[in-house]
Protein backbone atom coordinates (compact mmCIF):
# COMPACT_ATOMS: atom_id res chain seq x y z
CA UNK A 1 0.00 0.00 0.00
CA UNK A 2 1.17 3.45 -0.83
CA UNK A 3 2.45 5.34 2.31
CA UNK A 4 0.92 8.88 4.12
CA UNK A 5 2.11 11.78 2.39
CA UNK A 6 4.64 13.60 4.22
CA UNK A 7 4.42 17.05 5.16
CA UNK A 8 6.63 18.21 2.74
CA UNK A 9 4.72 17.26 -0.40
CA UNK A 10 3.55 20.92 -1.72
CA UNK A 11 4.37 20.83 -5.09
CA UNK A 12 4.79 19.13 -8.51
CA UNK A 13 8.42 18.54 -7.80
CA UNK A 14 7.82 17.00 -5.00
CA UNK A 15 5.31 14.43 -6.17
CA UNK A 16 7.83 13.76 -8.76
CA UNK A 17 10.99 13.21 -6.67
CA UNK A 18 8.86 10.80 -4.47
CA UNK A 19 7.49 8.74 -7.89
CA UNK A 20 10.99 8.58 -9.36
CA UNK A 21 11.71 6.97 -5.72
CA UNK A 22 8.43 4.45 -5.75
CA UNK A 23 8.25 3.66 -9.23
CA UNK A 24 11.16 1.20 -11.26
CA UNK A 25 12.52 3.53 -14.07
CA UNK A 26 11.02 1.98 -17.34
CA UNK A 27 7.88 3.47 -15.77
CA UNK A 28 8.92 6.56 -14.23
CA UNK A 29 10.47 7.83 -17.79
CA UNK A 30 7.37 6.83 -19.14
CA UNK A 31 5.23 9.23 -17.56
CA UNK A 32 8.12 11.86 -17.46
CA UNK A 33 9.69 11.98 -20.63
CA UNK A 34 9.26 13.55 -24.33
CA UNK A 35 9.98 13.30 -27.52
CA UNK A 36 13.88 14.38 -28.70
CA UNK A 37 15.69 15.76 -26.51
CA UNK A 38 12.64 17.53 -24.62
CA UNK A 39 13.25 21.50 -25.75
CA UNK A 40 9.20 21.45 -25.84
CA UNK A 41 8.71 19.44 -22.70
CA UNK A 42 10.66 22.48 -21.03
CA UNK A 43 9.46 25.07 -22.56
CA UNK A 44 5.83 23.85 -22.22
CA UNK A 45 6.59 24.01 -18.27
CA UNK A 46 9.07 27.81 -18.77
CA UNK A 47 6.57 29.46 -20.74
CA UNK A 48 4.02 29.30 -18.09
CA UNK A 49 6.62 30.15 -15.61
CA UNK A 50 8.20 33.38 -18.16
CA UNK A 51 4.33 35.14 -17.47
CA UNK A 52 4.17 38.53 -15.32
CA UNK A 53 0.90 38.93 -13.64
CA UNK A 54 -0.69 42.24 -12.78
CA UNK A 55 -0.70 42.28 -9.64
CA UNK A 56 -3.54 44.37 -7.51
CA UNK A 57 -4.21 45.27 -3.90
CA UNK A 58 -7.07 46.21 -1.62
CA UNK A 59 -9.98 44.16 -3.50
CA UNK A 60 -11.96 42.45 -1.86
CA UNK A 61 -10.88 39.26 -1.38
CA UNK A 62 -13.95 37.51 0.83
CA UNK A 63 -15.84 35.38 -2.47
CA UNK A 64 -13.60 33.93 -4.10
CA UNK A 65 -15.44 31.73 -6.88
CA UNK A 66 -13.12 29.22 -8.65
CA UNK A 67 -16.29 27.46 -10.35
CA UNK A 68 -17.22 27.35 -14.29
CA UNK A 69 -20.04 25.53 -16.55
CA UNK A 70 -18.26 23.35 -18.85
CA UNK A 71 -20.17 21.29 -21.68
CA UNK A 72 -23.34 21.41 -19.64
CA UNK A 73 -21.42 20.70 -16.10
CA UNK A 74 -20.98 22.57 -13.16
CA UNK A 75 -17.22 22.06 -11.52
CA UNK A 76 -15.56 23.49 -8.64
CA UNK A 77 -12.67 24.98 -10.86
CA UNK A 78 -11.54 24.96 -14.47
CA UNK A 79 -9.42 21.85 -14.37
CA UNK A 80 -9.53 18.40 -15.67
CA UNK A 81 -7.68 15.43 -15.54
CA UNK A 82 -6.31 14.53 -18.57
CA UNK A 83 -6.23 10.99 -20.34
CA UNK A 84 -2.66 9.36 -19.75
CA UNK A 85 -2.11 5.62 -21.41
CA UNK A 86 -1.08 3.10 -18.99
CA UNK A 87 -2.39 5.65 -16.06
CA UNK A 88 -3.01 2.76 -14.01
CA UNK A 89 -0.19 1.23 -14.25
CA UNK A 90 1.99 3.77 -11.79
CA UNK A 91 -0.24 2.15 -8.61
CA UNK A 92 -3.43 -0.11 -8.10
CA UNK A 93 -5.76 0.53 -10.38
CA UNK A 94 -4.51 3.55 -10.25
CA UNK A 95 -7.30 5.21 -13.16
CA UNK A 96 -9.68 4.01 -10.18
CA UNK A 97 -8.11 6.04 -7.69
CA UNK A 98 -7.48 9.13 -9.79
CA UNK A 99 -11.08 9.51 -10.84
CA UNK A 100 -12.28 9.15 -7.07
CA UNK A 101 -9.84 12.17 -6.52
CA UNK A 102 -11.44 13.73 -9.26
CA UNK A 103 -15.18 13.35 -8.08
CA UNK A 104 -13.84 14.72 -4.95
CA UNK A 105 -12.61 17.74 -5.67
CA UNK A 106 -15.98 18.17 -8.27
CA UNK A 107 -13.72 18.22 -11.41
CA UNK A 108 -14.08 15.99 -14.69
CA UNK A 109 -11.53 12.80 -15.38
CA UNK A 110 -11.13 11.71 -18.89
CA UNK A 111 -9.94 8.13 -19.52
CA UNK A 112 -7.63 6.87 -21.95
CA UNK A 113 -8.35 4.31 -24.76
CA UNK A 114 -5.02 2.26 -23.63
CA UNK A 115 -5.59 2.79 -20.00
CA UNK A 116 -5.69 -0.22 -17.79
CA UNK A 117 -8.65 0.07 -16.14
CA UNK A 118 -11.73 -0.38 -18.28
CA UNK A 119 -14.30 2.19 -19.04
CA UNK A 120 -16.84 -0.49 -17.19
CA UNK A 121 -14.73 -0.23 -14.32
CA UNK A 122 -14.62 3.83 -14.10
CA UNK A 123 -18.40 3.97 -14.46
CA UNK A 124 -18.77 1.87 -11.61
CA UNK A 125 -17.12 4.66 -8.95
CA UNK A 126 -20.01 6.34 -7.78
CA UNK A 127 -19.38 10.53 -8.93
CA UNK A 128 -19.60 12.41 -12.21
CA UNK A 129 -19.46 11.22 -15.75
CA UNK A 130 -16.31 10.49 -16.55
CA UNK A 131 -14.84 11.60 -20.16
CA UNK A 132 -13.10 9.21 -22.62
CA UNK A 133 -10.37 9.78 -24.46
CA UNK A 134 -10.40 8.12 -28.73
CA UNK A 135 -7.17 7.16 -30.90
CA UNK A 136 -8.67 6.10 -34.03
CA UNK A 137 -8.30 2.02 -35.09
CA UNK A 138 -8.17 0.50 -38.46
CA UNK A 139 -10.64 -1.77 -37.47
CA UNK A 140 -14.14 1.01 -37.08
CA UNK A 141 -16.13 -1.63 -35.93
CA UNK A 142 -14.36 -1.48 -32.62
CA UNK A 143 -14.49 2.22 -32.70
CA UNK A 144 -18.52 2.01 -33.10
CA UNK A 145 -18.93 -0.52 -30.67
CA UNK A 146 -15.95 1.98 -28.32
CA UNK A 147 -18.07 4.61 -28.86
CA UNK A 148 -21.24 2.94 -27.76
CA UNK A 149 -19.69 1.24 -24.91
CA UNK A 150 -19.23 5.03 -23.39
CA UNK A 151 -22.30 6.26 -24.35
CA UNK A 152 -23.95 3.39 -22.49
CA UNK A 153 -21.39 4.44 -19.61
CA UNK A 154 -22.74 7.94 -19.38
CA UNK A 155 -19.85 9.17 -20.97
CA UNK A 156 -20.82 12.42 -23.00
CA UNK A 157 -17.97 14.17 -23.80
CA UNK A 158 -15.83 12.14 -25.96
CA UNK A 159 -11.68 13.72 -26.39
CA UNK A 160 -10.10 12.48 -29.99
CA UNK A 161 -6.49 12.83 -30.11
CA UNK A 162 -5.33 13.97 -33.85
CA UNK A 163 -1.30 14.24 -33.28
CA UNK A 164 -0.35 10.93 -33.47
CA UNK A 165 -0.13 10.31 -36.79
CA UNK A 166 3.05 8.43 -35.68
CA UNK A 167 4.51 8.34 -32.32
CA UNK A 168 7.10 10.97 -31.59
CA UNK A 169 10.67 9.59 -31.21
CA UNK A 170 11.09 9.12 -27.42
CA UNK A 171 14.76 8.75 -26.49
CA UNK A 172 13.92 7.51 -22.99
CA UNK A 173 11.68 4.95 -24.17
CA UNK A 174 13.97 3.63 -26.71
CA UNK A 175 16.73 3.33 -24.08
CA UNK A 176 14.71 1.43 -22.09
CA UNK A 177 12.69 -0.52 -23.89
CA UNK A 178 9.11 1.15 -24.06
CA UNK A 179 9.75 1.74 -27.76
CA UNK A 180 6.72 3.62 -28.52
CA UNK A 181 5.68 4.04 -25.35
CA UNK A 182 3.37 1.08 -25.12
CA UNK A 183 5.32 -1.67 -23.75
CA UNK A 184 4.43 -2.42 -20.67
CA UNK A 185 7.43 -4.10 -18.99
CA UNK A 186 10.28 -3.06 -20.78
CA UNK A 187 13.05 -5.29 -21.31
CA UNK A 188 13.40 -8.28 -19.43
CA UNK A 189 17.30 -8.07 -18.89
CA UNK A 190 17.19 -4.41 -17.05
CA UNK A 191 13.43 -4.77 -15.73
CA UNK A 192 13.17 -7.71 -13.56
CA UNK A 193 16.28 -6.34 -11.64
CA UNK A 194 14.81 -2.90 -11.72
CA UNK A 195 11.38 -3.97 -10.33
CA UNK A 196 13.00 -5.93 -7.51
CA UNK A 197 14.74 -2.52 -6.57
CA UNK A 198 11.42 -1.22 -6.23
CA UNK A 199 9.58 -3.35 -3.70
CA UNK A 200 6.61 -1.13 -3.02
CA UNK A 201 5.34 -0.50 -6.30
CA UNK A 202 6.38 -4.75 -7.21
CA UNK A 203 3.80 -5.58 -3.78
CA UNK A 204 1.30 -2.83 -4.78
CA UNK A 205 0.90 -3.15 -8.57
CA UNK A 206 3.29 -6.23 -10.54
CA UNK A 207 1.58 -8.55 -8.04
CA UNK A 208 -1.43 -7.61 -6.85
CA UNK A 209 -2.78 -5.30 -8.98
CA UNK A 210 -4.08 -7.17 -12.01
CA UNK A 211 -4.85 -7.72 -14.54
CA UNK A 212 -2.36 -5.86 -16.40
CA UNK A 213 -4.34 -5.54 -19.78
CA UNK A 214 -5.53 -2.70 -21.54
CA UNK A 215 -9.21 -2.80 -20.43
CA UNK A 216 -10.74 -1.39 -23.11
CA UNK A 217 -9.46 -3.07 -25.95
CA UNK A 218 -9.39 -6.59 -24.37
CA UNK A 219 -12.11 -8.28 -25.32
CA UNK A 220 -11.24 -7.37 -28.89
CA UNK A 221 -7.27 -9.04 -28.85
CA UNK A 222 -7.45 -12.77 -29.45
CA UNK A 223 -6.16 -15.11 -26.92
CA UNK A 224 -3.63 -12.54 -25.24
CA UNK A 225 -1.04 -14.29 -23.09
CA UNK A 226 0.98 -10.89 -22.38
CA UNK A 227 0.59 -6.91 -22.18
CA UNK A 228 2.98 -7.78 -25.41
CA UNK A 229 0.68 -9.10 -27.27
CA UNK A 230 -1.99 -6.16 -26.62
CA UNK A 231 0.99 -3.76 -27.73
CA UNK A 232 1.19 -5.97 -31.05
CA UNK A 233 -2.52 -5.71 -31.86
CA UNK A 234 -2.21 -1.92 -31.02
CA UNK A 235 0.66 -1.24 -33.82
CA UNK A 236 -1.52 -2.96 -36.07
CA UNK A 237 -4.33 -0.76 -35.57
CA UNK A 238 -3.44 2.57 -34.93
CA UNK A 239 -4.64 4.24 -37.87
CA UNK A 240 -1.91 6.65 -39.52
CA UNK A 241 -4.12 7.14 -42.52
CA UNK A 242 -6.86 9.71 -40.16
CA UNK A 243 -7.70 12.88 -42.06
CA UNK A 244 -10.42 15.61 -41.78
CA UNK A 245 -13.09 13.13 -43.34
CA UNK A 246 -12.56 10.73 -40.61
CA UNK A 247 -13.53 13.34 -38.05
CA UNK A 248 -16.69 13.94 -40.23
CA UNK A 249 -17.23 10.12 -39.46
CA UNK A 250 -16.56 10.43 -35.96
CA UNK A 251 -18.96 13.45 -35.96
CA UNK A 252 -21.64 11.84 -37.14
CA UNK A 253 -21.51 8.92 -35.07
CA UNK A 254 -20.81 10.59 -31.38
CA UNK A 255 -23.86 12.53 -30.33
CA UNK A 256 -22.30 13.96 -27.17
CA UNK A 257 -19.83 16.83 -26.56
CA UNK A 258 -17.05 16.49 -29.28
CA UNK A 259 -13.32 17.64 -28.35
CA UNK A 260 -10.33 17.84 -31.11
CA UNK A 261 -6.90 17.13 -28.61
CA UNK A 262 -3.91 18.14 -29.94
CA UNK A 263 -4.47 21.50 -32.06
CA UNK A 264 -1.44 23.40 -32.55
CA UNK A 265 -2.38 25.98 -35.56
CA UNK A 266 -5.16 28.55 -36.04
CA UNK A 267 -5.72 26.93 -39.74
CA UNK A 268 -6.36 23.29 -37.87
CA UNK A 269 -8.36 24.92 -35.33
CA UNK A 270 -10.77 26.66 -37.83
CA UNK A 271 -11.03 23.43 -39.28
CA UNK A 272 -12.63 21.60 -36.09
CA UNK A 273 -14.41 24.70 -36.22
CA UNK A 274 -16.34 23.95 -39.40
CA UNK A 275 -16.20 20.05 -39.00
CA UNK A 276 -18.43 20.95 -35.72
CA UNK A 277 -16.13 20.32 -32.92
CA UNK A 278 -17.46 21.69 -29.54
CA UNK A 279 -14.16 22.13 -28.22
CA UNK A 280 -10.73 21.86 -28.98
CA UNK A 281 -7.60 21.35 -26.85
CA UNK A 282 -4.75 23.37 -27.42
CA UNK A 283 -1.94 20.85 -27.05
CA UNK A 284 1.52 19.40 -27.74
CA UNK A 285 0.60 15.96 -26.46
CA UNK A 286 2.84 16.76 -23.64
CA UNK A 287 6.23 17.01 -25.25
CA UNK A 288 5.68 13.64 -26.49
CA UNK A 289 5.23 14.03 -30.26
CA UNK A 290 7.38 16.32 -32.66
CA UNK A 291 10.17 17.99 -30.35
CA UNK A 292 10.78 21.35 -31.06
CA UNK A 293 7.27 22.14 -31.44
CA UNK A 294 5.92 25.10 -29.92
CA UNK A 295 4.88 25.49 -26.42
CA UNK A 296 1.03 25.33 -25.70
CA UNK A 297 1.40 28.94 -23.67
CA UNK A 298 2.94 30.38 -26.78
CA UNK A 299 0.65 28.89 -29.34
CA UNK A 300 -2.72 29.28 -27.31
CA UNK A 301 -3.37 33.24 -27.42
CA UNK A 302 -3.19 33.04 -31.29
CA UNK A 303 -5.75 30.12 -31.43
CA UNK A 304 -7.82 31.75 -28.40
CA UNK A 305 -8.50 34.93 -30.48
CA UNK A 306 -8.88 32.91 -33.36
CA UNK A 307 -11.66 30.33 -32.52
CA UNK A 308 -12.62 31.61 -29.05
CA UNK A 309 -15.92 32.85 -29.33
CA UNK A 310 -16.78 30.29 -32.11
CA UNK A 311 -16.16 26.85 -29.86
CA UNK A 312 -14.68 26.16 -26.35
CA UNK A 313 -11.01 26.35 -26.02
CA UNK A 314 -9.19 24.26 -23.94
CA UNK A 315 -4.91 23.43 -23.00
CA UNK A 316 -2.74 21.35 -21.86
CA UNK A 317 0.99 21.42 -21.38
CA UNK A 318 3.23 22.13 -18.66
CA UNK A 319 0.35 22.98 -16.57
CA UNK A 320 2.06 22.70 -12.55
CA UNK A 321 0.57 25.15 -10.38
CA UNK A 322 -2.89 26.99 -10.05
CA UNK A 323 -0.60 29.83 -10.99
CA UNK A 324 -0.44 28.38 -14.27
CA UNK A 325 -3.82 27.29 -14.64
CA UNK A 326 -4.76 31.29 -14.29
CA UNK A 327 -2.47 32.23 -16.68
CA UNK A 328 -3.54 29.93 -19.26
CA UNK A 329 -7.45 31.67 -18.61
CA UNK A 330 -5.57 34.59 -18.98
CA UNK A 331 -4.56 33.74 -22.19
CA UNK A 332 -8.28 32.80 -23.35
CA UNK A 333 -8.87 28.96 -22.36
CA UNK A 334 -11.97 28.09 -20.92
CA UNK A 335 -10.24 25.29 -18.56
CA UNK A 336 -6.73 23.53 -18.37
CA UNK A 337 -6.03 19.58 -18.58
CA UNK A 338 -3.51 18.22 -16.36
CA UNK A 339 -1.79 14.81 -17.14
CA UNK A 340 1.55 14.33 -15.59
CA UNK A 341 0.54 16.16 -12.04
CA UNK A 342 -2.08 13.59 -11.13
CA UNK A 343 0.11 10.92 -12.68
CA UNK A 344 3.21 11.64 -10.73
CA UNK A 345 0.97 12.29 -7.56
CA UNK A 346 -0.63 9.04 -7.62
CA UNK A 347 2.72 7.47 -8.49
CA UNK A 348 3.82 9.14 -5.31
CA UNK A 349 0.98 8.85 -3.07
CA UNK A 350 -1.92 7.05 -4.28
CA UNK A 351 -5.61 8.72 -4.50
CA UNK A 352 -4.48 10.56 -1.66
CA UNK A 353 -1.58 12.13 -3.55
CA UNK A 354 -4.06 13.31 -6.37
CA UNK A 355 -6.25 14.45 -3.83
CA UNK A 356 -3.63 16.72 -2.17
CA UNK A 357 -2.58 17.64 -5.70
CA UNK A 358 -6.01 19.16 -6.86
CA UNK A 359 -6.17 20.66 -3.16
CA UNK A 360 -3.01 22.49 -3.92
CA UNK A 361 -3.96 23.45 -7.42
CA UNK A 362 -7.02 25.07 -6.40
CA UNK A 363 -6.09 27.15 -3.49
CA UNK A 364 -2.62 28.32 -5.43
CA UNK A 365 -5.40 29.52 -7.92
CA UNK A 366 -7.50 30.73 -5.27
CA UNK A 367 -4.44 32.99 -3.91
CA UNK A 368 -3.09 34.33 -7.53
CA UNK A 369 -7.14 35.16 -7.92
CA UNK A 370 -6.92 37.29 -4.57
CA UNK A 371 -3.49 39.20 -5.40
CA UNK A 372 -5.28 39.92 -9.01
CA UNK A 373 -7.77 41.34 -7.46
CA UNK A 374 -10.17 39.12 -9.84
CA UNK A 375 -13.04 37.47 -7.73
CA UNK A 376 -14.52 34.85 -10.10
CA UNK A 377 -12.64 33.21 -12.75
CA UNK A 378 -14.52 34.53 -15.63
CA UNK A 379 -13.33 37.67 -15.71
CA UNK A 380 -9.45 36.70 -15.69
CA UNK A 381 -8.62 37.89 -18.92
CA UNK A 382 -5.66 39.69 -20.62
CA UNK A 383 -4.99 42.34 -18.54
CA UNK A 384 -4.29 39.93 -15.34
CA UNK A 385 -0.75 39.76 -17.09
CA UNK A 386 1.85 42.41 -17.30
CA UNK A 387 2.75 42.89 -20.57
CA UNK A 388 6.13 44.93 -20.55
Amino acid sequence: MTKPLALVDASHDDFRRRAERRLPRVLFDYIDGGAGTERTLTRNTEDWQDLLLHQRVLVDASGLDCSIELFGEKLAMPLALAPIGMGGIVARRGEIQAKRAADAADVPFCLSTVSICSIEEISAVPGRSSWFQLYMLKDRGIVAELLERAWEQGVRTLVFTVDLAMTGTRFRDIRNGMSGGLKLWGRLRSGAFDYALHPGWLWDVGLNGGPHTFGNIARYVSGPRNPLDFVSWLGQQFDNSVTWKDIEWLRNAWKGNLVLKGILDERDAQLAVGIGADGIIVSNHGGRQLDGAASTARKLPHIADHVGSKTIVLVDGGIRTGQDLFCALALGAKAVLVGRPWAMALAAAGERGVDRMLSSMKQDLRTTMALTGISKVDDIGRSSLLVD
